[in-house]
């Protein structure tokens, strides 16, 4: 299928390491001209240098988005941006026992990609075509006890999806809400791999895989994605050929909701 990428320019927020440098990758094996993001200087060279070492055209920015300053001070280097994958964001440690970090979870899973969203809707708008994606999770819907502003604040991405595709109506800009499940980044299958240690289901990641599929988070297809599976449909969703799909949220978590 051809996604109509090509020639678009897509910044991908928090693409210097996980699920989004592999959105980067796989929009750019599509055609399109990838902006790398990182919160230091450096972060995201690799992704760069695998996008451009595959053919790929890349760029490299870095900057903070926790507030209004550091977003504007970021897009205005950017210039057009046609495609805006709002991957960042991160669980910050909120429990029922304190407020501590309730107000980051917010600020860093809906706050930043509201910004960046507000700073790159105007240019999209007046050229008649965009798309932007908010990554979520299916926590949103499932949470538990642990980071509860976390999951709270990811449950109303929904909400700001929906009211965001309404404000840019028949403008040819679509907005819509991507939630996975449990990904397979390096950083879970060491964490996973570890607890299954200790829990007696080591020696391999396939038996550590197992164990989280029994323990941590089931799904109806038994296995856990990699980066680029999550990547493969968040490309759809920012494609050409998505036009029609606009304040939706897209599960893919293996069916986790019915496990």
């Amino acid at each position: 299928m051809e996604l109509g990428l090509a020639g678009r320019r897509a910044l991908v927020t928090g693409s210097h390491r996980g699920t989004g440098a592999a959105i980067a990758l796989v929009l750019a094996g599509e055609g399109a001209e990838v902006v790398v993001h990182g919160f230091e200087p450096g972060q995201g060279e690799e992704t760069v240098a695998e996008i451009v070492a595959q053919g790929g055209k890349a760029a490299l920015v870095a900057g903070d988005l926790a507030d209004d300053a550091g977003t504007d001070a970021l897009v205005s280097e950017l210039g057009p941006v046609d495609v805006l994958i709002n991957n960042y964001g991160a669980p910050m440690g909120s429990s029922w026992a304190t407020m501590d970090h309730w107000d980051q979870e917010w600020n860093v899973n809906v706050l930043t990609g509201v910004r960046v969203a507000q700073a790159v809707a105007p240019g999209m708008r007046e050229r008649r075509w965009g798309r932007i994606v908010f990554l979520g999770t299916v926590g949103g819907h499932r949470p538990g006890t642990r980071n509860p502003g976390y999951y709270g604040a990811k449950a109303g991405l929904h909400a700001v999806v929906r009211s965001l595709a309404q404000e840019l109506r028949g403008s040819g800009v679509t907005c819509n809400l991507v939630s996975p499940g449990m990904i397979a980044t390096a950083e879970v299958k060491a964490s996973v791999t570890r607890r299954a240690d200790r829990n007696g289901e080591g020696g391999s990641w396939d038996r550590a895989q197992q164990w989280a599929l029994r323990t941590i988070m089931p799904n109806l297809t038994e296995r856990l994605p990699d980066p680029v599976d999550i990547a493969r449909v968040v490309a759809f969703v920012a494609s050409e050929a998505a036009w029609h799909l606009n304040g939706a949220e897209i599960a893919v978590d293996g069916g986790a909701l019915d496990a």
